[in-house]
């Protein structure tokens, strides 16, 4: 089964829908498999006193504004919609309450997300379980027991999913990404293993690629010098195409396993083995 690569474009579209189309160009250029963006009630999953506070922006002084500024609504999310089917990928979101998550479902998407962040929230989780659609859980920020109950509740309604090793920094240091986790959990929930990375460079990626994950997802932006919080732990343009086609080309790399020879290899021991006394049918 080929790697899912998701072009995570969460708010790198800094509320420009022009710009969100161009990041959903840049994952069909890549050929990833989907962008994904996230959706946010703002007065449900912040307090009024966190909103009101003070934040420089380029859409005012509040948090609120902030905030109000990178969300997009119903008509931006019908367009997205009728863009994504227009270029031929799939696109989901996670969303952060329960309210979003409703607000989801009138797309009809194909998947679901699980931020870390939201991994503890026991009703949306069991919100998105029930549709019954593929779902990728992220597990930063997580004690094994939020992980555990997560599965539980996905498993009872027998909902599809896939965890996410990840370590939510922004961004994430080479040495905090404990990819032997990816084992760990695959061993433990006995289920898919994916890879969400907030990291610089594609070292890392590269390397949860060859621990046989099963779905990777990545930030993406125009350029890393752009306003907002997640651009600095995001894969520019030329470099998530390097992703994409590097992934695919491990992917191949990894073959079966089986140890023998390799049928390009019997002619050449052949001709290296002539002079022993030894008979080339033996690896025939």
């Amino acid at each position: 089964m080929s790697i899912f690569i998701i072009a995570e474009i969460g708010i790198n579209h800094n509320g420009d829908l022009k710009l969100a189309k161009d990041l959903i160009d840049v994952a069909v250029d890549a050929r990833a498999d989907a962008v994904k963006f996230q959706k946010r009630t703002i007065d449900l999953v912040y307090t009024k006193d966190f909103l009101d506070s003070s934040r420089e922006s380029p859409w005012g002084t509040t948090q609120r504004e902030q905030k109000e500024g990178l969300e997009f609504g119903l008509d931006e999310y019908k367009e997205i919609d009728q863009y994504c089917k227009k270029k031929g990928i799939e696109w989901f979101a996670s969303a952060w309450d329960l309210e979003s998550q409703k607000f989801l479902q009138q797309f009809n998407l194909n998947y679901n997300k699980i931020a870390s962040a939201m991994i503890v929230y026991d009703d949306l989780c069991k919100e998105v379980a029930s549709e019954g659609k593929h779902t990728f859980i992220s597990t930063g920020m997580t004690k094994e027991e939020d992980i555990t109950n997560a599965v539980e509740i996905f498993r009872s309604v027998d909902c599809p999913f896939t965890l996410m090793h990840c370590i939510s920094t922004y961004p994430m240091q080479d040495e905090d990404a404990n990819l032997n986790a990816i084992k760990v959990l695959r061993e433990q929930y006995n289920c898919d293993i994916g890879y969400s990375g907030h990291e610089v460079g594609l070292a890392v990626s590269y390397a949860a690629a060859a621990l046989g994950i099963t779905a990777l997802e990545r930030h993406i932006t125009l350029s890393r010098a752009m306003y907002g919080s997640d651009q600095a732990s995001s894969v520019e343009p030329a470099g998530f195409r390097m992703l994409v086609a590097a992934v695919r080309k491990i992917e191949q790399a990894m073959g079966d396993g089986s140890i023998g020879y390799h049928e390009k290899e019997v002619s050449i021991a052949e001709n290296l083995r002539q002079h022993l006394s030894w008979e080339a049918s033996e690896i025939k």
